[in-house]
Formats: C-alpha cells, structure tokens, sequence
C-alpha cells in the first residue's frame, strides 16, 4: 500500500513538474551586478558566462554566476574552457554553493543576439536541463539609462520544428509558426535578501531631490541612434537577399511544373496513338526523368531570424527617438521660461 502511495506521488510530481511553465526569472541582485560588470569591462567585445540557482516549480531562481574564459578558436583552448567551468562548479559545490546550472548569460551589441548561433546554444543547453534561460545584457543601450536585461527562452514548439529540421512553408503553417513564436521573454524579478535590502536603505540619500542628475537631460542620442539605422540597413539588405532566394525558387518550382505539363501531355497523346495500336500505355509518371525530382525549398530559419532583428532595431529606435522627443520639448519649455 506504501508502495502504491509513493509511486502515485511521485507520477503526480512529475505530471505537475512538466506541465508547470515558466514564468519569472527570479535573480538576486548580486548577480545582475556581477553581469553587468563582466559584460561592461570587455564592451564592445562579446563575452558570456554560467548561470547558477535552482529550478523550483514556475520560478527559475538564479542564485550565483561566473564568466567564461574568452573563446579562441583553438581547440585545445576551448577544452582548457570546459575544463575551467567544470573546475569552478566543484569548487562552488565544495564551499555549499549552488551549483545547478539553469542556463547562461552573453553581452550583445544593439540589441543583435537573435542568431542561429543563440539557437544550437539553446538546444545544445536543453539536451541536458529542462528548463533553462539566457540572460541578455546590452551595455550599449544600457548606456542609455535603460537596464538591456532580458530572459529568453526558445519556445516549445519552435523547438519541436527544429529538432525535424523543417522550415518549409507547408509545415510553419502546419503549425502555424510565426517569426514572433522563435523566442519567449521571460519577466525578470531582482531578488535580495532581508540584510541587503536593509544596507540599500542605509546608503540612500536623505534628499534625494537636491540631488541634480543633468545626464538625463543629454540630447545627443545620435551616435546610438547612427548605429541602429546602420544595422538596421543591413538586415534589409539581408532580407532582400532571403527574398530573391524565395523569388528564385519559385521561378524554378514554376518552369518545372510547366514542363512537367508539357511531358504528361505528349505522353497522354503517346498513349492514346499506343490504345489505338493496340499496345500497352505507357506510364504518366516517370521518377528517373529530372523534371519530376522534387526541387529543396530554401529554409525560412534565417528570414525569421532576420525579421526578429528587424523589430528589434525597430523597436529600439522608437524607445529612443520618444525619449529624445521628450527631452526636446522639456528643454524647449525651459528655454521659454
């Protein structure tokens, strides 16, 4: 009867263990502070680290992290790399400190993390944990006066369709995928503990209206601005190129069609001068003849990856004009008084 009682729990657990989602990443503030400071001293060089902390039902808590080396090339400097994290999660597990990784962290430049890379890293990431996320930090729209942080997750059922390696049209309708389903963001939720909590209180000013900051009134945005038209122009361009390789595929689905019309046609004809002979028709289809191969249509990946990027930059420069407007007329009003 014991038996019976555990083993129905233990089927219920997982039941609810695998249809609970995700839905905050909770991270202590120490953490957020260790990213930014990682990401910010090797701006504009890219870098990326281990998230540590514990998956505990629709909460992912990340509780601790660390940097990666800086990745080369050479493959016995990448071993040394996975040797590292290896050696730095014992020693984390030695001292009683969390040691579940539940995903990583990497820097971007302008908001341009939403690559094929970003995708095998996910997947490779899943093959061993369940549930995991990516933490994306911008310095360079942080710069801004805007925290860039962000956690992502791949969704369900892109993950699905990647696995298959399948990303002809028929089958994202199938499933009725769309370029917004590739990534989920996650809400991120700052955590610190009661004496942390108690220490910030401390160190805050008494007036803080006394306190003039006049680098939020800085109208130049236009270097940050420059650099998001600049790649906005290039994802563009790249979809432009996307689009003709669509524009030639059909081309050629539409020339092979046509002579496959033209072949059964003089075949049908064939056949009927070969009824009225009073021989064998011959067959309407014929696999060794090239025009009935099949032509491989183009995957629709990097089209979805690059219009993800293009709302992106987007959605950038509209944070950022509606700021500069803002400060504009503030200025504006001042000068008039």
């Amino acid at each position: 009867m014991a038996n019976t009682a555990t083993r129905s729990f233990l089927q219920v657990a997982a039941t609810e263990e695998a249809t609970t989602p995700l839905r905050v990443v909770q991270i202590e503030g120490l953490v957020i502070l260790k990213i930014i400071k990682h990401c910010k001293e090797f701006s504009p060089a890219l870098v990326t680290g281990q998230l540590l902390g514990l998956d505990v039902g629709s909460v992912l808590e990340v509780t601790n992290c660390f940097p990666f080396p800086i990745r080369e090339e050479d493959e016995e400097i990448e071993a040394e790399g996975a040797n590292y994290q290896l050696e730095m999660m014992r020693c984390l597990r030695e001292v009683n400190v969390d040691n579940n990784t539940v995903g990583w962290y990497q820097s971007t430049l302008f908001g341009s993390f939403q690559t094929v890379e970003l995708i095998e890293t996910f997947m490779n990431y899943q093959e061993n944990i369940r549930r995991c996320v990516c933490i994306i930090y911008d310095p360079s729209r942080s710069n801004q006066g805007v925290l860039a942080l962000k956690a992502l997750k791949l969704s369900d059922s892109f993950m699905e369709l990647y696995r298959s390696n399948n990303f002809t049209g028929e089958k994202l309708r199938e499933k009725n995928l769309s370029w917004v389903d590739i990534f989920e963001e996650i809400p991120i939720k700052v955590s610190n503990s009661a004496l942390v909590s108690a220490f910030m209180t401390e160190l805050e000013a008494d007036t803080p209206v006394t306190q003039c900051d006049y680098d939020r009134l800085q109208l130049s945005t236009s270097p940050f601005l420059e650099r998001n038209v600049e790649f906005l122009i290039e994802c563009m361009d790249d979809l432009s190129m996307e689009q003709q390789k669509f524009q030639f595929y059909y081309r050629n689905l539409s020339r092979q069609q046509a002579q496959q019309q033209a072949w059964l046609q003089k075949r049908r004809a064939e056949n009927m001068a070969r009824k009225n002979a009073g021989e064998e028709p011959l067959p309407e289809e014929d696999p060794s003849n090239p025009i009935f191969k099949p032509i491989p249509e183009p995957s629709r990946l990097d089209s979805f990856l690059i219009t993800n990027q293009i709302a992106n930059y987007c959605n950038q420069i509209n944070g950022v004009a509606g700021q500069s407007f803002s400060r504009l007329y503030l200025m504006k009003a001042l000068h008039e008084n």
